[in-house]
């Protein structure tokens, strides 16, 4: 659309006539008044040359052959609305004055009419007052274009951060507004050669855009001219004393006239916008160059904040990619976290060093994503390592494969210094005929006492571990060294434990035919002295002197010393007997129903001739509603009689013995409890060890041999019940829990 007002050239008047002399008359007078005339004899040649030349006014003839004045007319205004809202005068000639004609001309568009004959004061007071309201109405709409273009271009600026599309739509908006053939934004490199950035043309001239242009001639003239704001108006590049470089530069891209503004970033001088009519000359108005400044700074603007844009879209990106890079590196972590967890987890619950090395290997080899792991333990002695374990994706397997230490000194001397390292080791060649490349870590498995072994991770790949890997790797190496070190430890143990069954084995033989070898001698002197003490009596019972007394004579009391002796002998034999019975091998128990109301004064009464002889006091408490109890009747009383006899040994004279039956929640409690006498706190643990006496206590005075508690014990755990025992402010209770059934 045009809508350059043109106030400060000469008019340009359609003169349209089809006699010959009277547009020549017009032309003449049109020319003395200062029009610049452009003629037509028909309605053809009007619309041609109106399309063509854009007159400021139209002077048409009425009646004309072919096409008369008012259908020309009708053409030519809508030729002028679709160009220019307000349209291009027209001043109808008529020969008639009559209403019909005046109304045919405005109906037809005419701005106005005259009559033949033609009164020429009149005609030019016309065309004066036409051209100046066309003007003025041409300036206005100037003004309303121009407000508009500058608001759409500032209205896309604001929506828009795609520097691309704003620089399109000005191009665009400027091309069709100043009715130029191409209109561009040029854009500069570092070393002043530029590109068309974005296009705006004719489709009757050659595109340039995606050009690249390397101008010496303005690098050297301009450069410093623009950075300074410099416009430059060339009306013809051939009259403008332009360089010849420069020109020939400008025709090939079929250049005539051009309007040259530059697109500043603070003193930084970053493209040129400009204006290219490639037909003819072309005179830049001022307000053509106002226009281009303005769009410029503009420009400026959309540079600056896309400029800012690209700026945070680049933070946001490098904030993107550092979030992404510390999430994978957390997810790592995690995965690390988790692994190393399952392998503290099996060295934590697993004995069995194999398992835990190879769970070690393959959770390596997996987490990391290499092709090949293996762990391998070292015989210092023997200066070996050998691979135990090994976990291979496509790598041919070498577990059991023994290296000799000494024939890799570069690489075990670190290992053995307690330190990893990692190298590129090259292979035999590929099939392509290249060498392969293995990125390879070993690690030292070790602890305090040493170096136990190694850990190798190798890939097909070249790849360096980094830190967090590597930390991953050291610390999977030291629960590979607790592993070991426990299952040695275990293996040591268990082989302590199997020798220690053997001579177990052996201690209970020897037990067993001591016991008996010692037994049957011992059963012989019993029966002797009873033969002897049968002697005795009867001798006793025939003497005739004096009065000689049978029992305090010294045969007597060697008789009774040996008896007491033997039977000491015998119960130390029965008791290891039994404990030897118990401990290889459980028999069925003689289960029978036991009134323990009935039962418990049976077992105590032959007690109470012995309580009476220390002068103690011996006493039965059995509660009333105490139910049967089911259990072996034989081994009970043993329990009850070994107890009793370790309170009558230890009750001082004037204590009390007390034997008790109580229930409580579905167990029978059976205690015996004595006064006067405590076990220190110290001693209670070992109370019930084999052979063990209490040291305070004299062994001579009370005798023994420290199996009776023990075999209590044995007996009660035979019974399916428990023993424990109380002692302090000077009383001892013994407690043994049954269960009823």
């Amino acid at each position: 659309m045009n809508f350059t007002p043109t106030h400060q050239d000469s008019p340009s008047v359609l003169i349209v006539d089809d006699d010959r002399f009277m547009r020549t008359q017009l032309c003449c007078m049109m020319e003395q008044e200062g029009y610049q005339v452009i003629q037509a004899s028909n309605g053809e040649e009007a619309i041609a040359a109106f399309t063509r030349k854009r007159p400021d006014i139209v002077l048409l003839d009425a009646m004309m052959p072919v096409m008369d004045g008012f259908t020309c007319c009708s053409k030519l205004r809508a030729l002028a609305s679709s160009n220019m809202p307000s349209g291009t005068p027209v001043l109808m000639i008529t020969s008639l004055e009559d209403k019909a004609s005046v109304d045919r001309a405005f109906e037809s568009g005419a701005t106005d009419y005259v009559t033949k004959p033609i009164h020429w004061a009149v005609l030019r007071q016309r065309l004066h007052r036409l051209v100046q309201a066309s003007r003025a109405n041409a300036e206005l709409q100037y003004q309303h274009e121009r407000e508009r273009l500058m608001g759409a271009i500032a209205t896309r600026i604001r929506q828009s951060l795609n520097l691309e599309e704003i620089l399109t739509t000005t191009v665009t908006e400027v091309r069709h507004f100043l009715q130029i053939d191409r209109a561009i934004v040029y854009r500069f490199e570092s070393d002043w050669s530029g590109v068309v950035a974005v296009e705006s043309v004719d489709s009757a001239w050659t595109s340039i855009v995606g050009k690249t242009i390397h101008d010496l001639c303005f690098a050297k003239s301009y450069v410093q001219d623009y950075k300074q704001g410099y416009i430059k108006a060339v009306t013809d590049i051939y009259t403008a004393g332009l360089a010849p470089c420069h020109v020939d530069l400008l025709a090939q891209f079929q250049i005539r006239a051009n309007l040259v503004v530059p697109i500043l970033q603070g003193e930084n001088l970053w493209g040129l916008l400009i204006a290219h009519h490639c037909l003819a000359p072309r005179q830049w108005h001022q307000f053509e160059i106002d226009l281009l400044e303005q769009l410029a700074g503009q420009l400026a603007i959309a540079l600056q904040q896309s400029e800012l844009y690209q700026q945070l879209a680049k933070l946001n990106t490098n904030l993107e990619l550092q979030v992404q890079e510390r999430t994978a590196q957390l997810q790592q972590a995690l995965k690390f976290e988790a692994m190393l967890k399952r392998i503290t987890d099996k060295v934590r619950d697993s004995l069995d060093e194999s398992n835990i090395l190879q769970t070690a290997v393959q959770e390596l080899a997996i987490v990391l994503g290499v092709e090949y792991c293996h762990t391998a333990l070292y015989d210092l002695d023997a200066a070996t390592s050998t691979i135990c374990y090994e976990y291979a994706t496509s790598t041919p397997s070498s577990q059991g494969r023994v290296v000799q230490i000494a024939n890799f000194p570069e690489i075990y001397s670190q290992l053995l210094q307690g330190q990893y390292l990692q190298f590129c080791k090259i292979v035999s060649a590929r099939l392509d005929g290249n060498y392969e490349r293995l990125a390879t870590l070993a690690c030292p498995i070790f602890d305090d006492q040493g170096v136990l072994g190694d850990l190798w991770l190798v890939t097909n790949k070249e790849y360096v571990f980094n830190e967090l890997e590597i930390r991953l790797i050291q610390q999977v190496a030291n629960q590979c060294a607790i592993a070991i070190r426990q299952a040695r430890l275990y293996q040591a143990a268990q082989a302590q434990v199997k020798e220690m069954e053997k001579i177990n084995v052996l201690k209970d033989d020897f037990l067993m035919t001591v016991s008996h070898e010692l037994k049957t001698p011992l059963s012989n002197m019993k029966m002797a002295l009873q033969m002897l003490e049968s002697i005795n009596e009867e001798c006793g019972s025939c003497s005739k002197v004096g009065n000689f007394n049978a029992e305090s004579s010294p045969s007597a009391i060697y008789l009774d010393l040996l008896n007491d002796e033997c039977e000491r002998e015998l119960k130390l034999i029965d008791d290891l007997l039994d404990l030897q019975q118990l401990n290889v091998a459980a028999q069925d128990l003689d289960k029978t129903l036991i009134n323990l109301q009935d039962w418990i004064p049976h077992v105590v009464e032959p007690f109470e001739y012995q309580a009476q002889k220390h002068q103690q006091l011996l006493q039965i408490d059995i509660a009333p509603e105490i139910p049967g109890l089911i259990s072996d009747s034989y081994i009970l009383a043993r329990i009850l009689t070994e107890l009793l006899n370790n309170a009558c040994k230890y009750t001082p004279p004037e204590e009390q013995i007390t034997v008790s039956a109580r229930t409580k929640a579905g167990i029978i409690q059976l205690s015996v409890s004595n006064s006067g006498v405590e076990i220190p706190v110290t001693e209670i643990p070992r109370i019930f060890d084999k052979f063990y006496r209490i040291p305070s206590n004299d062994p001579w005075k009370h005798g023994g041999t420290g199996l009776g508690l023990a075999l209590v014990q044995k007996l009660v755990s035979y019974l399916g019940g428990s023993i424990q025992v109380k002692s302090k402010s000077k009383e001892t209770c013994f407690i043994v829990e049954l269960p009823i059934n």
